[in-house]
């Protein structure tokens, strides 16, 4: 017998509330333990990753810098890419967690 899983779905914001090239934090609530950065590339894309530099406590949603699908953090800056969280430069030597996003009747839905 198979075991069901559930992923749990957090909402994020509505479908264009963040403009191209923007990003927010969505806060832990629900089932979620950590806060999530959710980004919206130029191509209008979103990704989502972990909320939290890996090399120092910064918030990525609500201070960064998107450039294309590298997320700066101003604090020292790191940069990662946000399809699969990796650090690309020092001082971050670890990745991201990553999160699936879907956008479903106009809103967007981070899982896991």
């Amino acid at each position: 017998m198979e075991s069901a899983q559930t992923v749990e779905r957090r909402f994020a914001c509505d479908d264009g509330e963040l403009a191209p090239g923007e990003s927010m934090t969505v806060p832990p609530g629900g089932g979620a333990k950590i806060a999530v950065a959710v980004y919206r590339n130029d191509e209008g894309t979103y990704f989502a990753t972990a909320d939290t530099c890996t090399h120092e406590d910064w918030s990525l949603g609500e201070d960064s810098d998107l450039e294309g699908n590298e997320v700066v953090c101003p604090l020292h800056m790191a940069r990662f890419d946000i399809r699969t969280g990796v650090a690309l430069c020092f001082p971050a030597t670890v990745a991201l967690a990553t999160f699936e996003v879907v956008v479903d009747d106009g809103k967007v839905y981070v899982l896991g």
